[in-house]
């Protein structure tokens, strides 16, 4: 397995592309010694997609395939994008799910952000409306891809069926949930189910979640705040680098793909 590469190399890569037109600043995480770096493309008027990555130090080929979606131009250029290459620089750096506090950043949107880079990134984020979010993650116990679709009441999932199957047509490996895979979530303190698992797919009730989880995640936090979908991506962690990223890359383009051009 790849080692990750080093946390400076990444940051080093992204400030590279302001040559090619890419906006990059960094944004101070108050209360702790570290930045975050936040990167801008197209133009304001244009509807916005979030894409982020590195929430858990630990899942290291994320940061890097978003960066190759970007340095590549693989991103639709009918949106514009708002991306966070790395969530948690200090979890990166150590190789760590958590950040250099103890703290699970993607536990801590809510209440205006309970952790430095949740409330950075929220803070960044109070006067932004986002068309779509995708969040890209991996996990250490998967061994085919998979995406987690958090649905409102009523409505039926739109993306993570074509994932699915534009993962099945490059031949990567997809996930069959087994009983017992631990999708990480607490119980549901009513007792109602979270989820509909289908083969690569996990159906999230939206509702339910909120209510399940003491601290949101990056991905609720963007629906609570008007987003009309927030999707997660995981890869499998033990497979060979350059598969993860090539997941990862056809779970952007496959979203973006799908989403209208009216969308706001």
């Amino acid at each position: 397995m790849m080692r990750s590469r080093p946390y400076a190399e990444l940051a080093a890569a992204w400030k590279a592309l302001r040559s090619h037109g890419i906006r990059v600043r960094e944004i101070a995480c108050v209360g702790a010694p570290r930045t975050l770096l936040v990167a801008e493309l197209g133009e304001a008027s244009m509807p916005t997609i979030a894409l982020s990555a590195g929430v858990h130090g630990d899942e290291p080929a994320a940061p890097w395939a978003l960066l190759s979606l970007v340095a590549d131009g693989l991103l639709d250029a009918r949106f514009a994008y708002r991306i966070w290459p790395c969530l948690n620089p200090s979890g990166y750096a150590a190789e760590t799910r958590t950040n250099a506090e103890g703290e699970d950043v993607n536990r801590s949107f809510s209440r205006g952000g309970t952790t430095p880079e949740a409330r950075a990134v929220l803070t960044a984020n109070r006067d932004r409306r986002f068309a779509l979010a995708l969040d890209l993650h991996e996990d250490f116990e998967a061994e085919g891809c998979y995406v987690y679709e958090p649905l409102r009441p009523g409505f039926a999932p739109l993306y993570s069926q074509e994932i699915v199957a534009a993962l099945d047509a490059a031949g990567l490996p997809v996930q069959t949930f087994s009983d017992g895979f631990d999708l990480g979530a607490p119980p549901s303190p009513h007792g109602e189910p979270l989820y509909v698992l289908d083969r690569g797919r996990v159906l999230v009730d939206y509702e339910a979640e909120m209510r399940a989880f003491e601290g949101l995640p990056g991905s609720l936090a963007l629906m609570y705040r008007g987003t009309p979908a927030a999707l997660t991506f995981e890869s499998p962690r033990p497979r060979p680098w350059d598969e993860r990223i090539a997941a990862h890359r056809i779970a952007v383009t496959t979203v973006l793909a799908r989403l209208g051009p009216d969308a706001r």
